[in-house]
């Protein structure tokens, strides 16, 4: 069983973003990047799958400054092999070209299942799984919380709303957007990650032309406008109450 999972850096949420001086882009000078949560998730579920079925893991990722941490953690989770893409990723990119460069490097790694996180926070032009997939004429499903593997297909659990599991079989080779492993993420520790760092080895390939067609242009970023805060009312249970029925019949709600 051959498995390759997808890995990016995103921005950290928790930090400050600031619209860099073009005004189309994130100010890229102090930006803190950290592995997109669900591409985190979607390497566990690969690790699980190879401790169940002896599967070959593949880490595959673009070139970023910070991603070779990433690949190195995931090395110490026990994946087989790390590929880095090498391009002109720092002029920017998108979901579409993602994909594209993607679907080029994994034709050769010759697939049975291929995963990926089913989004992350900076994908403007759509998630880059089902973009992947149809490159790949591949089946694809999302939201994925579980997998199972049989021969030639995978038994997969898919999440709806309202708290509703769906369990359906897909054919491989597949695209599965993972949105949790059956596991949380497990922890390495610092010194088994720089261990990997001197043992595994990144094999590197050239994306000839990033491809960007497909995707939005970007004419503007703007932060949010700060607004009016929020009023906290004070009171016994009663005074609470009588104030909310002012409030609502003050906006015509009763």
């Amino acid at each position: 069983m051959n498995i390759v999972v997808i890995a990016s850096l995103v921005p950290d949420l928790v930090e400050e973003l600031e619209i860099g001086p073009n005004g189309t882009a994130l100010d890229t000078a102090w930006l803190r990047m950290v592995i997109n949560e669900f591409d985190d998730h979607a390497i566990e579920q690969a690790i699980l799958l190879k401790e169940k079925n002896n599967a070959h893991v593949t880490v595959l990722a673009i070139d970023q400054d910070g991603i070779d941490e990433v690949l190195y953690t995931a090395a110490a989770k026990d994946a087989n092999r790390l590929v880095k893409l090498v391009g002109e990723f720092e002029e920017g990119f998108n979901s579409h070209a993602l994909a594209r460069a993607f679907a080029e490097a994994i034709k050769d790694f010759a697939p049975d299942l291929i995963l990926i996180g089913v989004q992350a926070h900076t994908n403007i032009d759509g998630a880059v799984g089902p973009l992947l997939a149809s490159m790949l004429n591949m089946p694809y499903v999302g939201y994925i919380s579980g997998v199972n593997l049989t021969d030639g297909a995978a038994t997969i659990r898919k999440e709806y709303p309202g708290g509703l599991i769906g369990e359906m079989k897909v054919n491989l080779p597949a695209v599965l957007g993972i949105q949790a492993s059956e596991q949380p993420p497990r922890y390495v520790a610092v010194s088994k990650v720089r261990q990997a760092m001197k043992t595994a080895t990144i094999d590197e390939q050239d994306v000839a032309v990033l491809d960007q067609s497909g995707g939005l242009a970007v004419s503007r970023m703007f932060k949010p406008e700060v607004t009016g805060g929020a009023t906290m009312i004070t009171g016994s249970e009663d005074e609470i109450a009588a104030k909310l029925v002012d409030l609502f019949k003050e906006i015509g709600a009763l």
